[in-house]
């Protein structure tokens, strides 16, 4: 019989993504890692024998802990972190139950290196309109939820880039940016592994804004235009990032649970 303090893999599905997605903390050893080296969605490595240090720093968060088959090793993790008064609980099957269910996993290898405060570095050019917000929402959401991110100017960039360790993206000779007709968010897409049918819409409608090709997408435009809207709100680059992640959270959604439901006046109840 299941635990009272488990999840099952369809059940955190449906949460990864989200703004309110719990914390998922990866407790496999070392072995088990290297044979499968790859993440749920936004999930990040903690030795279990230290799982007591990230009390703190959970309080307050609804925790998945995961481990190689969601048996001792998480479930002993989660229980300590119960322990210490955080809401904790496992993932049914852990990490080999989530392969086989055919779910995204984020390759450890596409992640770039952390800095002592365990949060990836990105660094892009400033004044942001739409890559340079949808691509910081997918890797907040999907991959390291706790990133930082700089917009400078983009002469800066590569300086900034080597001297504090920061991932450039969305520039020119960039790994991290366009590559022929794809945008930078088509990039993240595939190299992080997060192909679906929700963020396939999405990209086609990033593409489509960013691109100036809004026969890609009829909701092409509608970003476009509420992109550059938020550009003329906000000076400051962070506070416009801020309220972007609200943006692409409502476009996601659509993407993944309304695409089929429109809207009439007036309204079907009340025809005839």
């Amino acid at each position: 019989m299941p635990s009272p303090n488990t999840i099952t893999t369809s059940q955190l599905q449906r949460l990864v993504g989200l703004p309110d997605c719990p914390v998922i903390v990866d407790v496999r050893l070392d072995e088990d890692f290297d044979e499968d080296p790859y993440f749920i969605p936004s999930a990040f490595r903690h030795p279990f024998t230290e799982i007591d240090t990230l009390a703190a720093r959970l309080a307050g968060r609804k925790v998945i802990v995961v481990c190689w088959k969601g048996l001792k090793l998480s479930e002993g993790a989660a229980a300590i972190l119960r322990a210490a008064g955080v809401k904790a609980e496992t993932l049914e099957g852990g990490m080999t139950a989530w392969r086989e269910a055919g779910l995204p996993r984020v390759p450890a290898a596409s992640i770039p290196k952390r800095n002592a405060q365990k949060q990836t570095v990105w660094v892009t050019r400033h004044r942001p309109k739409i890559d340079r917000i949808a691509c910081p929402w997918l890797i907040r959401r999907f991959v390291d939820p706790t990133a930082r991110f700089l917009y400078v100017t983009p002469s800066a960039v590569e300086g900034v880039a080597e001297r504090f360790g920061a991932t450039p993206f969305d520039v020119e000779g960039a790994f991290w940016s366009h590559r022929d007709d794809a945008c930078s968010f088509d990039t993240m897409v595939e190299e992080f592994g997060l192909v679906s049918d929700p963020l396939n819409r999405l990209a086609a409608i990033v593409r489509g804004a960013d691109t100036n090709r809004h026969d890609l997408a009829p909701e092409a435009a509608g970003l476009l235009a509420a992109s550059l809207g938020l550009s003329r709100m906000f000076k400051d680059d962070l506070k416009q990032l801020d309220a972007g992640m609200g943006l692409y959270d409502a476009y996601y959604r659509w993407a993944r649970d309304a695409v089929e439901e429109g809207h009439d006046w007036p309204s079907a109840s009340s025809k005839g």
